[in-house]
């Protein structure tokens, strides 16, 4: 272990406090929410936000955005959206005789997707290869995206009026789906307090730059993980694929997933290294999206939370008995 390796978990956890008590500061009440959304930025991933209008989820993308002074564009999802709105398109210029590329909404670090699952699925696909591999092709011409790159997309409970399901395919690209809920009593009270009159969103100044997130990513990716803990992350995505309540259990993707958030988490906490404790503190938000439950087990009532919590508990521990 080198010297300089305590002094950079240090900054990682300073930074990383600073950006979550900014944002906290327009989101009141969210503060674990909150915390996993920057957790995915740091881990290189990108983040569906769940739930009813009202509660926060754009405001939550806004803070963050303003919050590392870097480029933010917003996609307004409607069903009337075409992929090129999102990718950008080539124009033909007359006066150079040549086909000149417009960079569509895409080209920015942090992208709001704003009620993804108002879009139809050929939109909604555009965004696949951005999220998977850092670019764009458009006629046959790939382009980098500028890093850092996240998106957050939120959407309406599928049972609301003119929605469609995101595939599984495109569910899997995410690092984490997330439920922001209604704030407590005392919170909304605050909120009132501070939002009734003027928006404390207008006042929110950045804390960190591109350049902040991109070494605070390079920090993470440097954190050790045991080889032991890959084994307990291989056999708990392994035990959700053999599970009789689930149709469809977590990909290697979100074995993958984990290990990168659990080595944020870690980072957050002061440590230069993974423990247990981390993989299943972010194993509901890291997997839950990904699975589907068989139609017994559903009409049982049977979550798939329940099925994780299932999983962490049976599932042997490195270096001790299951959970």
């Amino acid at each position: 272990m080198t010297a300089t390796i305590p002094v950079r978990i240090d900054r990682f956890a300073d930074l990383f406090e600073a950006i979550v008590s900014n944002v906290e500061k327009v989101v009141q009440g969210k503060r674990e929410v909150i915390e996993l959304v920057v957790m995915s930025l740091m881990a290189e991933g990108h983040v569906l936000i769940e739930d009813v209008p009202g509660v926060g989820k754009t405001l939550l993308a806004k803070s963050l955005a303003r919050s590392l002074d870097s480029r933010f564009n917003r996609v307004q999802f409607t069903p009337d959206l075409l992929p090129s709105d999102i990718t950008g398109v080539s124009i033909w210029d007359r006066a150079a005789s040549e086909f000149e590329f417009k960079p569509g909404a895409i080209f920015a670090n942090i992208i709001l997707g704003d009620e993804i699952n108002r879009a139809g699925p050929k939109t909604q696909a555009a965004l696949l290869e951005a999220m998977e591999e850092l670019q764009v092709t458009v006629d046959g011409v790939t382009r980098a995206l500028p890093p850092p790159f996240i998106v957050i997309a939120t959407q309406n409970p599928l049972e609301h009026e003119g929605t469609y399901p995101l595939p599984e395919s495109q569910l899997d690209r995410f690092m984490m789906r997330l439920v922001v809920g209604y704030p407590v009593h005392g919170k909304e009270m605050e909120m009132l307090e501070t939002h009734g009159r003027h928006s404390s969103f207008e006042d929110l100044g950045a804390v960190a730059t591109s350049d902040d997130v991109l070494e605070l990513t390079d920090i993470a990716r440097n954190i050790h993980v045991a080889n032991s803990l890959q084994a307990y992350i291989v056999d708990l995505v392994e035990a959700t694929r053999r599970h009789n309540e689930l149709l469809l259990g977590a990909s290697p993707r979100a074995a993958l997933h984990l290990q990168r958030v659990a080595r944020v988490r870690a980072a957050m906490h002061r440590r230069d290294f993974t423990t247990p404790d981390d993989i299943k503190a972010i194993a509901r938000p890291v997997l839950e999206h990904r699975m589907i439950l068989r139609p017994e087990a559903l009409m049982r009532g049977t979550t798939v939370g329940e099925v994780i919590d299932s999983v962490l508990q049976h599932v042997r521990i490195p270096g001790g008995r299951a959970g």
